[in-house]
């Protein structure tokens, strides 16, 4: 038994490793690519003057990351795994359908990309075939709450997975506006719940967690600052997406608000901002949101800001995990 545990954690971190070197391998080629067809990003009317550098670097930098993800789970954690169909076409889905919000971005005047309704029309349609799948083929229907043990919530569970797979997929894709800020937390998030999986003995999903992380890690190679790429909709929708799902797989999705603590700040920032300006004629709580801006306009560098929040992701994963075994 200690042996085939001991299996499990390390074929998952070995895949890890594998998807990295993938990463690492068509990072610099895709880089080339999106450059020479001039898939870079653009300038906006609200950006902050010290992102003018930005502009010009190579975006959809997310096809890094799921195309890995994608080819690893088909060759080498799908046999007798099949459940691992739902966070591989997950990742896939979603990060196709950012692709697209993407290029339309590139391709408009005003640099707004796809329209809202049908950004989220996508991503509902995901998230209603996740929380279908979730309930009717792999059985799941409840949730873990710390100290008090399992709830079953019946059919309302596919409403709660689906929210919870349309909202987290938004709020990575708000985090995502600094260099390596969304990835790194995303990775913390998937390693910490890749943890909670192998205490569970269900090693398909430690699996998935850490190929899904040593993808971000090969793409974060790139994304360091300052970025050789941009993540884009392409991953941001991706990671937000996937890493629902595979909280709603562990069961443990109760937690998915203090493992992905960042994610909610900077999406709760942005919904106070625009509530309390609607409500005050024009007034603002920050200066700027998502979160991340109004530190920096507070006077904190870039690489000061991320580097703080990823100290608060790896302090909200520690307090995640521990909560799990309550």
């Amino acid at each position: 038994m200690i042996n085939s545990t001991i299996n499990g954690m390390s074929y998952g971190l070995v895949l890890g490793c594998v998807t990295f070197l993938i990463a690492l391998a068509i990072g610099r080629p895709t880089i080339d690519l999106l450059r020479s067809h001039g898939i870079a990003k653009g300038m906006k009317a609200d950006m902050l003057s010290s992102h003018d550098v930005k502009v010009g670097t190579p975006t959809i930098g997310g096809i890094i990351i799921f195309i890995p993800v994608f080819l690893v789970t088909l060759t080498l954690n799908l046999v007798d795994r099949f459940s691992m169909i739902l966070p591989m076409f997950t990742i896939v889905g979603a990060g196709v359908l950012g692709a697209v919000d993407d290029m339309m971005n590139l391709a408009s005047n005003n640099g707004q990309g796809m329209q809202a309704r049908f950004k989220m029309t996508g991503l509902l349609a995901i998230s209603l075939v996740a929380a279908i799948s979730l309930y009717y083929l792999l059985r799941l229907e409840s949730v873990y709450i710390p100290f008090l043990g399992k709830f079953s919530l019946g059919a309302w569970y596919m409403l709660v997975a689906a929210l919870a797979v349309v909202g987290t997929a938004n709020a990575v894709n708000l985090t995502d506006g600094l260099d390596t800020l969304a990835g790194g937390t995303a990775a913390l998030a998937f390693a910490s719940y890749g943890i909670i999986a192998f205490l569970q003995d269900q090693f398909f999903l430690v699996s998935f967690c850490y190929t899904v992380v040593g993808a971000i890690l090969g793409f974060l190679w790139y994304n360091a600052h300052p970025a050789q790429v941009m993540m884009g909709d392409s991953g941001a929708l991706a990671l937000g997406a996937t890493l629902a799902v595979v909280a709603l797989m562990t069961g443990h999705w109760f937690l998915l608000p203090v493992i992905g603590f960042v994610f909610v700040i900077e999406a709760g920032s942005v919904i106070l901002q625009v509530t309390y300006f609607k409500l005050t004629g024009g007034k603002r709580i920050f200066l700027m949101s998502p979160l991340h801006h109004h530190f920096e306009m507070l006077g904190w560098t870039e690489t000061q800001v991320t580097t703080r929040f990823w100290l608060v992701g790896i302090m909200a994963s520690m307090m995640g995990i521990s909560l799990a075994l309550a």
